[in-house]
């Protein structure tokens, strides 16, 4: 399967036929829907739901898109609305006449299908996400390829994820489809870790515990080794916040620019390119009238007695307006949900203590909807309560509002009545990745005030209609908002530059800007054809000029071979390797790697080795019980075996010919820990186009010196670490540890070659005696979610037979929708002790505790006791 890339031609108006983009945007956590969505209902549905769905929506809309799939979770808990348990949902119709699709909400079983399931708790179950959303993407590349592409697939242009935990499945998607991946972070678990303890609240340990942080920025890292590109919102955020990870260097990614440009190697590097692409607003329900200067009370529309309405007015202005004592008065408006980070105490603090604030505007306060305050999340219920004692403290009544309810359709009405007013809005939050709210207000003709840290910088120096405050400050908070409407001169102002101004923030110039720069990071890929709007290359003279050291060097590393070359010796080998492997292949067309017609794979990935990292005779009895069980099914014949090892094909025949297992009983093997299959069957051919699919962004033989530099805790001599050149090859390079020998653990192994930008993936095998290097794409289970797609078998159609502990990737190999029979006391010796510190996450946030695709055989079960587990699966 090679790289998929889109065959279309530059966009004409002439050739409408080309313009079929499918676009798989990711969203996972939160309560995701189209209409009357419950923004501000918990700290998981805000802003993000929002951006994600006008996204999908603008996307549809946008000439060449065919279709346009948001996948979230799917959610059929009595705790929430049936909507979300909805299977589908249609966001956009196609215009009449068009072949577009439309956009579309799917929805995806992961998890406890009844069960409202929080983001800091969503870690183990992405695995089955990934799986669920592979099947999905899959069928629907098939379908539109049928429809509209004469029958071959039509695979997604580009997979976008938003936020950690969508940003962790959209690198496991693109790595088994071969797609570019697109990152938005929203928030960044780095930032936030650093603010919370700069708060000194709660120590590291709580802070992990109750946010899963460590486990979110390694997702964060993970995405960042996958990611094309990252949308930002603001430069602040590219500087100040990802410049925190380890996969982000601001000066070496400008370095690598120059160097491609100039046609110099770059050693194997890479580093994402961020780009700033303001979100969209949907400016659809923005009237005519709302642009119009309004007449600065509410006189005509209400009387002096806020009980005397004159004409009818929006439901929610007489909800808000029942709370004051004068309604006439300028409106202060803060729409956020309940969250400490959104700093709305000290924002009444600051209104509080301001007299001539109070004498001059109201306060109203939009933080979600909420029946009892009681029944709330703990964070939300503790940022209102603390919100009515201050109101009580400051003797607030009749200036405060703090209504229980709105609805989403009813948010422009709320802007619409500060506007009315002539009043201001207030965005104070500590740290604010964009502050979409901001450009709302700017839309319906709000002068705004904002933090000054993160987005709104960007946005106040757009719209220029607001002032920038320190969100510590409450003095600075409170003058802000006083100068705004004391001075009607200003206010107006301010309110003519957001007006006049706005038109960047709409939705089709952020999906122009949005599909140019996709196109433009596929323009890295050799064969890639272009096919929207180009981004005009920046000048070196320009962001670049400033690069004069171009050099990849680093202070703990050796001499680098130029472009990646190998020395004679090795090229020998190699070809040698080449040859052998792959005599087969000579004259014939490229070959159809298929076994027949399997309708379900039994997969052996026991990691059994002794004390020395040998593989343990028992291998032979664990194979001959699952064929034996297998044999016992009625899928007889219909069942493929695959044998997934940290092995090399040379060990792999060793150990099967000394234990007289037969290789022609299986379909595949998957070797050097997910880097290489061969077909027994076709006279163990390599599949070439597995290597092919995996070799994006392998540094090959760059990695050689860096990782023998790097693996060592303590100078070691040249016996203590050395090549394992009999299972070295083109997508691996092994290293064989002596025992007893100090060695990092793989956390921080990628840590260190991330800093470098080396993206690989690391596995510990043969009870630690050895260490592979391996693409970042490749691994056991992207190997086999990668046959899953070439033979048309569902991974949930998959058995995994797995030991108790086994090799660092053993945790990969346990989540997902395949069953998994683990054989109890069939393995000696792990690795796993390497895989990970005491101060980073713990397995259960990566792994389900409970779930029922996991069974356990007994040490001495035979292949009746294996069958009984089969059955227990359905499997009969």
């Amino acid at each position: 399967m090679p790289r998929i890339r889109s065959e279309m031609q530059i966009w004409s108006e002439d050739d409408k036929s080309s313009r079929n983009l499918y676009i798989v945007l990711i969203s996972m956590h939160g309560l995701v829907r189209g209409e009357n969505m419950e923004l501000g209902r918990d700290s998981d549905t805000g802003g993000q739901v929002k951006y994600v769905v006008e996204l999908a929506r603008a996307l549809a809309n946008t000439e060449g898109v065919h279709r346009v799939d948001l996948l979230t979770r799917q959610i059929s808990s009595p705790e929430v609305d049936y909507s979300y348990g909805e299977p589908v949902e249609m966001l956009s119709c196609p215009p009449e006449g068009s072949d577009s699709c439309g956009s579309y909400i799917i929805r995806i079983p992961c998890g406890s299908r009844d069960k409202y399931i929080p983001k800091e708790s969503l870690w183990p179950h992405i695995p089955e996400f990934v799986d669920g959303a592979l099947n999905h993407i899959v069928s629907i590349a098939r379908s539109l390829g049928e429809q509209v592409n004469g029958g071959k697939p039509i695979w997604p242009y580009v997979i976008h994820g938003h936020y950690a935990d969508a940003g962790e499945v959209a690198a496991h998607l693109a790595g088994a489809l071969n797609v570019p991946m697109v990152l938005t972070g929203h928030s960044l678990g780095r930032n936030k870790f650093e603010q919370l303890l700069q708060q000194g609240r709660i120590t590291r340990e709580d802070i992990d515990r109750t946010y899963k942080i460590m486990r979110r920025i390694e997702a964060e890292e993970q995405s960042l080794d996958a990611a094309e590109m990252v949308v930002t919102s603001t430069r602040q955020e590219i500087e100040a916040q990802w410049g925190l990870y380890d996969g982000f260097d601001i000066k070496l990614e400008r370095k690598l620019r120059v160097r491609r440009r100039r046609g110099v190697s770059c050693l194997g590097r890479y580093m994402p390119r961020m780009v700033v692409i303001p979100p969209g607003m949907d400016f659809s329900y923005v009237l005519t009238q709302d642009s119009q200067e309004p007449d600065g009370d509410l006189k005509s529309l209400i009387g002096p007695d806020r009980n005397q309405i004159k004409k009818p007015v929006p439901p929610i202005w007489s909800e808000i307006m029942r709370f004051f004592s004068n309604p006439h008065k300028p409106t202060i408006l803060a729409l956020s949900r309940p969250d400490h980070k959104k700093n709305v105490t000290t924002l009444v603090k600051a209104f509080g203590e301001c007299q001539p604030l109070r004498e001059l505007a109201n306060l109203v306060l939009i933080l979600g909807n909420r029946d009892d305050i009681e029944e709330m999340p703990n964070s939300s219920s503790v940022v209102l309560m603390n919100v009515l004692k201050l109101i009580d403290q400051y003797d607030l009544y009749g200036q405060v509002a703090y209504p229980k309810h709105h609805k989403q359709s009813e948010v422009p009405d709320i802007y619409r009545l500060a506007a009315k007013t002539k009043g201001v809005f207030i965005n104070p939050a500590l740290v604010e990745p964009f502050g979409l709210t901001l450009i709302e207000a700017a839309a319906y003709g709000l002068p705004i005030v904002a933090t000054r840290n993160g987005g709104p910088v960007d946005i106040v120096k757009a719209l220029n209609n607001g002032l920038l405050v320190d969100p510590h400050d409450q003095q600075a908070i409170s003058d802000a908002l006083l100068k705004l409407v004391a001075n009607k001169h200003l206010w107006a102002e301010c309110r003519k530059n957001g007006l006049k101004n706005i038109h960047r923030f709409s939705w089709p110039e952020h999906c122009r800007n949005y599909l140019s720069h996709v196109e433009h990071c596929r323009n890295r890929h050799p064969t890639s054809s272009l096919d929207i709007m180009k981004v005009p290359e920046e000048l070196t003279s320009d962001s670049l000029r400033d690069v004069d050291d171009i050099s990849l060097r680093f202070s703990t590393e050796g001499d680098f071979t130029f472009n990646g070359e190998l020395d004679a010796g090795t090229r020998q080998k190699k070809l040698v390797d080449a040859i052998s492997q792959m005599n087969s292949m000579k004259g014939r067309p490229a070959a159809i790697y298929s076994p027949g017609r399997r309708q379900m794979l039994f997969v052996v990935a026991v990691d059994s080795y002794d004390d020395n990292g040998n593989i343990k005779p028992n291998l032979n009895e664990i194979i001959k019980n699952m064929i034996k069980a297998a044999d016992l099914t009625s899928g007889k014949g219909k069942i493929g075996f695959v044998l997934a090892s940290g092995s090399s094909l040379q060990e792999v025949v060793e150990i099967t010919q000394k234990n007289l297992i037969n290789l022609e009983d299986f379909d595949a093997i998957v070797c050097n820990s997910g880097s290489e299959i061969y077909y027994p069957w076709r006279d163990m051919m390599v599949d070439a186009d597995y290597e092919t699919h995996v070799e994006y962004k392998w540094p090959g033989e760059s990695i050689r010196s860096v990782i023998l530099r790097l693996v060592c805790t303590e100078p070691a001599t040249e016996d203590d670490i050395t090549e394992y050149a009999s299972s070295c090859s083109t997508r691996c390079y092994a290293i064989s540890v002596k025992q007893g020998v100090k060695t990092r653990r793989v956390d921080d192994l990628r840590q260190r070659l991330r800093m470098r930008g080396l993206r690989c993936n690391i596995v510990y095998t043969h009870a630690a005696t050895r260490l592979n290097v391996i693409p970042l794409c490749a691994s056991r289970i992207q190997a086999l979610r990668y046959l899953s797609i070439r033979w048309g078998i569902d991974m949930s159609k998959t058995v995994f037979f797995l030991g108790e502990k086994g090799d660092t990737d053993y945790e990969d190999l346990l989540g997902g929708l395949h069953k998994t029979i683990i054989l109890q006391g069939v393995v000696g010796s792990d690795s796993e002790k390497l895989l990970r510190s005491e101060e980073n996450f713990k397995r259960e946030d990566a792994v389900p505790q409970e779930s029922p695709n996991i069974s356990y055989v007994k040490e001495n079960g035979g292949s009746q006791e294996i069958l009984s587990t089969l059955e227990a699966y359905g499997i009969k």
